[in-house]
């Protein structure tokens, strides 16, 4: 299995979290084991991101201190998107939820404020 946690949970029930757990939720799911989630309800987001381009860059790339050539495209992005269809289970202070009940939980929570 694969436990992870996240910067922020997002209304279709991915994750957005640190560069790589995109990589590690697709390499779970290929090999048929589950991917946990570990986050708290005040990291839901009413964010709908589709892919990883919908997220908004990080301000400035890692300098590795190699010159870079001048036609070479360096993605900046220091979080990736994980889709919810990687994810297993979401643990959270609203109890164990399946990614498709995010957005359930999203509603109920702005409906209180």
């Amino acid at each position: 299995m694969v436990f992870v946690g996240a910067d922020g949970v997002v209304e279709s029930g991915g994750i957005i979290n640190m560069m790589g757990t995109y990589q590690t939720a697709l390499v779970a799911h290929s090999m048929n084991k589950p991917v946990y989630v570990a986050a708290e309800s005040y990291k839901f987001a009413r964010l709908y991101p589709l892919d990883q381009k919908d997220l908004e860059p990080a301000l400035r790339p890692i300098d590795f201190g190699v010159p870079i050539p001048p036609d070479v495209k360096v993605e900046t992005s220091a979080r990736d998107y994980t889709p919810p269809q990687f994810l297993t289970l979401l643990f959270t202070d609203l109890g164990v939820l399946t990614p498709s009940v995010v957005s359930d939980e999203l509603i109920r929570l702005y409906l209180q404020t």
